[in-house]
Parts: C-alpha cells; sequence; structure tokens
C-alpha cells in the first residue's frame, strides 16, 4: 500500500505541474506578453518560455503514465490468480480510471502534436525572424493548450468526483 501511495503522489504531482503549467502560460504568461511586448519581442520570449515549459510537461505526462499504469498493475497485483496484472487492474477499475486513461491518453497525443509539430515550426520560424510565420504555429499552440486545459481539468474533475458520479 506504501507503493501505492506513492505512485498515487507522483500522478498527483505530475498532473499538479501539467494542468497548472497551461494555467499560467495561457491565463498569465501570455496575455502580459501580449500587452506588454511587439512580435519581435514576444515571439522569442514566448519560444523561450515554452521550451522550458515543455521540458516540464514532458516529464510531467511520463510520470502520470507511468505512475497509473503502476498504479493498475498493483492492483491487478493484488487480485488472486491474476496472470496479467495491468489486464486485470484495468478490468477491477472503476469506470472513472478508465475515463481518466482515456482522456490522459489523448491529453498526451495532442501534446506530442505540439511538441513535435507545431513548437519545431514556431522555433524555425522565430529562429529566421519571420514573425507571422512563428505567430501561426504559437496560436495554433495557444488553441490545443486551451484544449488540453479543458481536458485536464475534467480529468481532474473525474478524479474527485467520479466514483460519486459515475
Amino acid at each position: 500500500m506504501r507503493l501505492y501511495a506513492l505512485f498515487l503522489f507522483l500522478h498527483v504531482l505530475g498532473t499538479v505541474v501539467w494542468v497548472g503549467g497551461m494555467v499560467v502560460m495561457h491565463f498569465a504568461v501570455r496575455p502580459a506578453a501580449v500587452a506588454l511586448l511587439a512580435p519581435p519581442q514576444r515571439l522569442p520570449l514566448m519560444a523561450a518560455a515554452l521550451q522550458r515549459f515543455f521540458a516540464l510537461v514532458t516529464v510531467s505526462a511520463l510520470v502520470v503514465l507511468i505512475s497509473g499504469l503502476a498504479m493498475l498493475i498493483g492492483i491487478g497485483m493484488a487480485a488472486a490468480g491474476a496472470v496479467n496484472p495491468l489486464v486485470e487492474g484495468l478490468r477491477l477499475a472503476h469506470p472513472s480510471v478508465h475515463a481518466m486513461f482515456a482522456l490522459g491518453l489523448l491529453m498526451m497525443v495532442i501534446y506530442a502534436v505540439i511538441r513535435g509539430r507545431l513548437f519545431p515550426n514556431m522555433q524555425r520560424a522565430v529562429a529566421a525572424q519571420d514573425w507571422p510565420a512563428a505567430a501561426r504555429p504559437l496560436d495554433r499552440i495557444r488553441q490545443l493548450v486551451l484544449t488540453n486545459l479543458c481536458l485536464g481539468v475534467l480529468v481532474i474533475a473525474i478524479a474527485t468526483l467520479g466514483r460519486a458520479v459515475l
């Protein structure tokens, strides 16, 4: 049970860093940069801030995924005669866990698109000082971060209210 508690702590910590970071970036950093800086200053700042934030998100997403799978495996291992602890853990898990798992995977796919496609395009445009070309992927990143933020809040709602509602 102590190991489960450690995995739960890591899971919650990873979620707090990821979702909390999206709140800060979307509602504080970006609006302040837009209000105070012209594109030649704003876009390099946002590229640098996103570079650091995405490094945290990559670690956080991996921690959330690995700790979640570890908790499911732990549930499965506790079941007598489980041949495949992960499958057994999924079978025994509450429907809210299935919903969190599916939404978390969707969030990771969205993040992979941001990090793997949109952000490199923005970085190249910033390096070339092509501000209109840098603004386009940044705007799409903003939209997808807002989508992931909404999904993250939904996951938190499911985590805290799921057993009472589902």
